[in-house]
């Protein structure tokens, strides 16, 4: 098995099924992935209705994981545990990807090098959205492999990318925050990794944005506190860990500070 992709979910709308939809279409072949559905904090009728999806498109290389246990980072993990793949992909589930998206990751991935893809945001209003990320992609596609600090703005999450298991081995997303994890994942796996490689832009990751998302659900002081905890849990692993570039550790603490800053005002 070449990559085990993970789609975290709760209370899926037809977004699952857009996601699903554009994983059947994939290139790669079905003999060299799988898929991961963790169904976290919900059970019926979803669960049914996950089940009913799979078994009527004769789809037999995604599986289906269920936990009363909330948590997106809580999917993840599971997710990480239940992986049988070499290299590792999340997708949300209200994300989508293009149909070379797995093929042309492949293509490039690397024990030392993550593979990271082109990305679109939008909404359910409006087609595009100019996102940073995507902005980011468009400063270093052209550059071939690189170091992976140069293409930092996309260390703050782990889509868009396949990601060798021996980089993740076995660290795991906190369950203990509610924002931000995924950055702290990111830095976590950064002193195992060497070099970053675009694909193609025909590779597309479709980011969905929308108002409801966790982040956006905290008040004002849940999310000076969750960042001020995020600075703490950085300098730690910065302190304790091996290899941990300083700049890099710095912008990740620049980032929380920011996200404070922007709480308190």
């Amino acid at each position: 098995m070449q990559i085990s992709v993970i789609i975290p979910t709760y209370r899926p709308e037809n977004y699952l099924f857009e996601c699903l939809d554009t994983l059947r279409a994939q290139t790669l072949p079905v003999s060299q992935w799988e898929g991961i559905i963790v169904l976290n904090g919900c059970d019926e009728p979803w669960q049914t209705q996950i089940k009913d999806y799979l078994r009527q498109h004769h789809i037999t290389n995604i599986r289906l994981l269920q936990t009363d246990q909330p948590g997106v980072s809580n999917a993840r993990n599971m997710g990480l545990d239940a992986a049988q793949g070499e290299y590792i992909a999340f997708i949300d589930d209200d994300d989508y990807v293009s149909d070379v998206y797995l093929e042309q990751l492949a293509q490039i991935a690397a024990p030392d090098t993550i593979a990271a893809s082109y990305t679109r945001a939008f909404s359910d209003e409006t087609d595009y959205i100019p996102y940073y990320i995507e902005q980011e992609y468009n400063r270093h596609a052209k550059e071939g492999k690189m170091p992976f600090y140069k293409a930092r703005k996309y260390f703050s999450g782990p889509c868009m990318k396949l990601i060798h298991r021996d980089i993740i081995g076995q660290t795991r997303f906190n369950t203990a925050f509610q924002s931000g994890e995924d950055s702290l994942f990111m830095f976590e796996i950064s002193n195992r990794l060497q070099f970053i490689q675009f694909t193609p832009q025909e590779a597309v990751y479709y980011r969905r944005m929308r108002s409801n998302s966790a982040s956006n659900r905290l008040s004002r002081k849940q999310t000076i506190k969750n960042c001020w905890q995020m600075i703490r849990t950085y300098t730690r692993i910065y302190r304790d860990g091996k290899s941990y570039l300083f700049r890099f550790y710095i912008t990740r603490l620049l980032g929380a500070i920011h996200t404070v800053l922007d709480g308190i005002g």
